[in-house]
């Protein structure tokens, strides 16, 4: 179990568990992002990708900052 922050092109910070590495790309499984929360100055934890209905997600590495 590797867990990792991930800076995504689109600027948006995902922590993931990476369970593969490639020359041209990665495999994560439940990514998280942090979102503001209600409460002033206090952030939340969200899924990366909610809709999409998969244990792993390859991302190209060409997204990543």
């Amino acid at each position: 179990m590797t867990v990792k922050l991930i800076r995504m092109w689109s600027g948006e910070d995902v922590v993931a568990d990476i369970i593969e590495e490639t020359s041209d790309s990665i495999v994560i499984t439940d990514p998280i992002v942090a979102v503001p929360s209600p409460q002033q100055g206090n952030i939340a934890f969200a899924p990366w990708s909610p809709l999409l209905q998969k244990d792993k997600i390859e991302v190209t590495k060409k997204l990543i900052i």
